[in-house]
């Protein structure tokens, strides 16, 4: 593959990084020391266009699977925590509504969320199912022409501030549903907010749902994990993209100040040992890069993708923060004050470990498919 970017590409890259540079940037610390969700930013990004970049027109703007992992990763860079408030409500908060809501559920939710009006969750994960979903335990009953869900979710990105959530139970002993839940239905209760050591102002929180009348099923009841292994592969190419954006960010600081720090006399990037950092940090930010925009290029080339998406999002992943804890050694002392953003990117980091699947289970998926 040619990694030129086209021209159209280069374009939503230079917006998105000159809107983080903008307007994320210098919020960026004050939103991991006081965290609150970021309800101004997340409208601009509406504003953008963002939510709906991977949506067909007139929806969204059809854009590539290229051109949204680059907007993505210039958001990361700006603050992991809004971009990964975002990416959250451009994928996994939507999609499901997106392609299997009525026109009247694109109309009163789809299109505000898609203009950063509404804010969409999506509940997978519970105290005992993370990777494994058929633990799932979260039930879906049928009666007369409804669906009551019944049980409790974990690790919700924008609960607190959801106006809907799309949740994944139990129809059968095999099968799972994507069911539409809205906020203030009947029996839908929010849980203890989660603290996080980092990525702060992306709001997690549990959710309990006992006996909730869902708004709709989205799709067959008995079709849920083959709706999501429809988008699994992109989940993984925009986490790897997320990964590149806190990675760059931590490089960039680190290479900015061995440039300005001074010691016997020169600047400590004149000396050998910042240097390797720097060169192996470097280095593992355009692996990642080259990795993250092949398995997107697959993507939008609708070629099998399961197996390059996992790889990409292991190594970006890993290597995101094999760059974080190179900066502050590079930045030493200084890496280490609550003032420096290298703090906040080696704790950001964590999340992207996590998000899309463990660096353990996809090598285990990856050695399957090999």
């Amino acid at each position: 593959m040619d990694f030129a970017l086209s021209a159209e590409q280069a374009a939503i890259q230079k917006t998105f990084h000159d809107f983080a540079a903008r307007e994320i940037r210098p919020r960026a610390q004050a939103l991991d020391e006081s965290p609150e969700f970021p309800r101004a930013l997340f409208e601009r990004v509406g504003e953008l266009g963002f939510f709906g970049m991977r949506y067909p027109e007139p929806v969204g703007s059809g854009a590539d699977v290229v051109s949204c992992a680059l907007a993505i990763e210039e958001l990361a860079w700006g603050s992991l925590s809004v971009a990964a408030a975002c990416t959250m409500q451009s994928l996994m908060g939507t999609w499901f509504v997106h392609r299997f809501g009525s026109p009247a559920l694109h109309e009163r939710l789809l299109h505000p969320a898609l203009a950063g009006k509404k804010v969409g969750a999506i509940c997978m994960t519970e105290p005992n199912a993370g990777s494994d979903l058929f633990s799932i335990s979260t039930s879906a009953t049928q009666s007369g022409d409804r669906w009551l869900i019944s049980g409790s979710k974990t690790w919700v990105t924008s609960a607190p501030v959801a106006d809907f959530f799309t949740v994944f139970a139990r129809t059968g002993k095999e099968t799972l549903g994507v069911f539409l839940i809205e906020r203030g239905a009947e029996g839908l209760e929010l849980g203890r907010p989660i603290e996080k050591m980092g990525v702060r102002s992306s709001l997690t929180s549990e959710v309990h749902l006992s006996e909730v009348p869902a708004t709709a099923a989205l799709g067959d009841p008995a079709s849920g994990t083959k709706y999501l292994r429809e988008i699994l592969a992109e989940i993984r190419v925009v986490t790897a993209a997320l990964a590149l954006g806190v990675g760059r960010a931590a490089y960039e600081e680190a290479k900015r100040y061995a440039s300005e720090r001074q010691q016997f006399g020169k600047p400590i990037d004149r000396f050998q040992a910042v240097q390797e950092h720097l060169a192996e940090m470097a280095t593992d930010l355009e692996a990642a890069r080259r990795m993250t925009h092949w398995a997107a290029w697959r993507s939008d080339q609708k070629l099998p993708n399961t197996r390059e998406a996992s790889m990409a999002k292991l190594f970006a992943s890993e290597a995101a923060n094999r760059v974080c804890d190179r900066a502050a050694r590079v930045a030493a002392s200084y890496g280490f004050a609550a003032e420096s953003p290298i703090q906040r990117y080696l704790r950001d980091a964590r999340f992207v470990l996590i998000g899309g699947g463990t660096s353990e289970i996809l090598r285990v998926n990856i050695a399957r498919e090999s």
